[in-house]
């Protein structure tokens, strides 16, 4: 009897192989709007899929998610396209999703507004690190392709305008899977060439076909290279995140090549307007130079110049007699002061003033000779020393110190025995 019934596991298993097996599930195509999103850690997309009166649950894995150019969030409506299968676990059936696009939004459109988003709030677009396009360069680089009317336009715009100066073309890839890194490459390799100012664009095209400056490594070579770099990617209404990092944007490559150079006419116009502004302020100095010249001429000292000459003439004179005097005064003086040496005692009788001062110093050695120490040592009398210092007492000595007794004739050495 029990033969009949089966398994939760067998009921599953059945139910998968046939939706597994239903050639109208392998590919379904749906549309509407995701709640419950999570990624995982491992890149897989969970979330549900739902409309106004029903819900299923999908996963995306990472393989595929990888993919899309842009995040999935709660409340995006979206189309996706997948497999219907069941998780045997819970016996639900979901959606394995091998491709998904915003509904009514480009993917490329997202992923533009993403990078854009992500880029700007790191900094990348900020006007305060922009930097100059010189006036006058004399090498300008060209990140272009080889071919087309990019090139062609800017470099017959460039010997138009300022045929003085080098150019370098770096060809890169401009469309494709490999044009990123391609123009991100030759952007880098330019910047090494020091180049004056470098000019990175294409012509004109769909947003697939410039879709390569839009990208994250292209913005990156930009902003990170040290030439000043002009965008010039498609028409005047396209906008790339190119043009966004770059230090200018052109509105196309003729822009670029027009901003990058001078124009040869409005330089020699210019050169010309500071030839009649110098010549004009030479000429004025020169009038005003010869107009101080013909004051200066006709100042009275100059046709007079012996007016120069007579008061300091007169001057001169006026302090050499007046030295003379002083000088007359003070030899006078001197000589005056000379005579009454002359004339004193001491110069007319220089004898007793030598017979006065020996006599003097008798005295003071008479005086001094008492208090000798030399005539206590000839009355028998001796000086002990230890160290070169007089002993006073005999309680500065101890046993075995060296003396050294001072006589009136000599001295010896002696050792102290107590």
């Amino acid at each position: 009897m029990n033969d009949k019934y089966i398994t939760v596991s067998s009921l599953t298993k059945y139910i998968k192989y046939k939706i597994d097996n239903d050639i109208n599930l392998q590919e379904v195509f749906l549309k509407g709007e995701i709640s419950n999103f999570k990624a995982h850690s491992r890149g897989h997309f969970y979330f549900t899929l739902k409309d106004e009166a029903s819900r299923i649950n999908a996963i995306m894995f990472a393989s595929n998610a990888s993919k899309i150019p842009f995040i999935p969030t709660d409340g995006m409506k979206v189309l996706i396209t997948g497999k219907i299968s069941v998780y045997e676990a819970t016996g639900a059936y979901q959606i394995y999703v091998s491709e998904m696009v915003e509904d009514g939004v480009g993917n490329l459109y997202i992923a533009y507004e993403q990078l854009k988003r992500k880029l700007q709030e790191e900094g990348l677009f900020r006007d305060d690190i922009k930097k100059k396009i010189p006036k006058i360069p004399e090498k300008v680089g060209i990140v272009t392709a080889p071919t087309g009317a990019a090139i062609r336009d800017i470099l017959s715009t460039i010997n138009r305008r300022w045929p003085y100066v080098t150019t370098y073309l770096f060809p890169a890839l401009v469309q494709g899977m490999d044009a990123k890194d391609d123009v991100a490459r030759q952007i880098k390799r330019a910047d090494e060439m020091n180049c004056d100012v470098l000019i990175v664009g294409r012509g004109g095209g769909s947003i697939e076909d410039l879709w390569c400056f839009n990208e994250e490594a292209v913005a990156r070579a930009i902003y990170n290279a040290k030439t000043p770099i002009i965008s010039a990617v498609g028409h005047e209404v396209d906008f790339t995140i190119a043009d966004f990092v770059a230090d200018v944007r052109a509105p196309t490559p003729t822009g670029a090549a027009e901003m990058a150079v001078p124009n040869k006419a409005d330089v020699e116009a210019h050169l010309k307007q500071l030839e009649i502004r110098t010549n004009k302020i030479v000429n004025n100095v020169i009038v005003f130079r010869k107009e101080r010249l013909m004051q200066i001429r006709n100042k009275y000292i100059f046709k007079n110049p012996a007016s120069i000459y007579e008061p300091k003439e007169q001057s001169f004179s006026f302090v050499l007699d007046k030295l003379k005097s002083i000088s007359s005064n003070i030899v006078e003086k001197k000589q005056k002061k000379l005579d009454v040496y002359k004339s004193s005692f001491v110069f007319k009788n220089p004898d007793l003033l030598l017979e006065k001062k020996t006599g003097k110093y008798l005295q003071l050695i008479a005086k001094l000779e008492p208090l000798s120490p030399l005539l206590t040592l000839k009355r028998g009398y001796t000086i002990a020393k230890k160290n070169g210092k007089a002993v006073t007492s005999c309680k500065d000595l101890k046993n075995k110190d060296r003396l050294a007794l001072d006589f009136s004739d000599g001295s010896v050495d002696v050792e102290v025995l107590s």
